[in-house]
């Protein structure tokens, strides 16, 4: 899935009010802002405190103490959890398979949230692969795709492979359909290449297949036990050196819980305490910029299973061989 705000698979920025919440699709806290302390890195998340004390609100302006009181009324029991997970993806159902649609009604912030994480991930492949990853056979997973628009748009310019992982059906459809042109014209060089009908709380990938897992705009659908069993599980489909990228919306403080959809949009705190618990160490952060100020902020997290040294590469090759922009 796809959105601005959060989908059970794909979920984007948020917008500001003077109330806790509102919807349209974005919606956001009013509480104080305090700045995230900026990672550098090579910094373990480990050494962060447990968040797990902040308190939060829902979308009607309730107040938890903490997100332990709000997970075990929503997901207390095995009955509730079902619930969720079904309502997260019954919300997503009823939204229309476009840019528009799975953006929750802020299609023109596209180009920009292209533009950033192009920016995020070419610094990345740059810092972490021989020569930028050109000499080798690229492959990526897109979590929680939704109609594609990520595959489309960059992770098919820089990876030889893209797999897709989503649990709308009509998005995955709509994906397949929008990326039938660009795999003919790629000549199998960079294409789209599984298309998988499943949710990230019971995916598995294949062994050692991905150098990237990239996760936007979804994991706000995730429990935070089903976050962190989740980047377990996909752990072992990262090759040696791999890593993930997770983009999301940033609460100023705590949680925001949205009822309609059955997300929760977690502060840069909350992350770094999940990231430990993971056994993740944070290699690079980077703030989305161009963003409409009423909308969440958001924020990129380069995660990697171990503490990575930067390669030697020849920096004119790093850009080699990239097929141009898909419009």
């Amino acid at each position: 899935m796809h959105l601005i705000n959060t989908h059970p698979y794909r979920f984007g920025p948020l917008c500001y009010t003077q109330k806790p919440y509102k919807k349209s699709y974005l919606s956001l806290q009013t509480t104080n802002y305090c700045h995230p302390t900026r990672f550098h890195k090579h910094y373990t998340a480990a050494a962060i405190p447990s968040p797990m004390e902040a308190a939060g609100t829902d979308s009607d302006g309730r107040e938890f103490k903490n997100p332990d009181e709000m997970w075990l009324e929503h997901t207390g029991d095995t009955n509730k959890k079902t619930q969720w997970y079904r309502d997260g993806v019954a919300y997503w159902e009823g939204v229309e398979a476009s840019v528009n649609g799975v953006l929750g009604g802020y299609g023109h912030v596209n180009d920009a949230d292209v533009k950033g994480s192009e920016g995020f991930l070419q610094t990345l492949l740059a810092e972490l692969f021989v020569d930028g990853g050109i000499d080798r056979h690229l492959v990526a997973l897109d979590c929680g795709s939704g109609i594609g628009r990520i595959t489309k748009n960059l992770l098919i310019r820089f990876f030889n492979e893209v797999d897709l992982l989503e649990p709308v059906s009509h998005f995955l459809d709509a994906a397949r359909e929008n990326l039938v042109q660009e795999n003919h014209m790629a000549l199998d060089k960079h294409k789209a290449t599984n298309f998988y009908c499943v949710p990230l709380q019971e995916f598995t990938p294949d062994a050692g297949r991905y150098d990237v897992i990239w996760v936007q705009w979804c994991i706000g659908h995730l429990t935070d036990d089903d976050f962190v069993s989740f980047f377990n599980r996909a752990k072992i489909g990262l090759k040696p050196g791999g890593f993930f990228v997770l983009k999301e919306n940033l609460a100023r403080s705590g949680f925001v819980l949205d009822k309609e959809d059955r997300s929760i949009t977690r502060s840069d705190s909350y992350f770094k305490g999940l990231f430990s618990r993971c056994g993740l160490h944070l290699y690079k952060s980077r703030e989305q910029k161009g963003l409409p100020k009423e909308l969440f902020a958001v924020k990129m997290y380069a995660l990697t299973t171990d503490i990575p040294k930067r390669v030697i590469k020849a920096r004119s090759k790093v850009q080699a061989n990239r097929p141009g922009i898909i419009k």
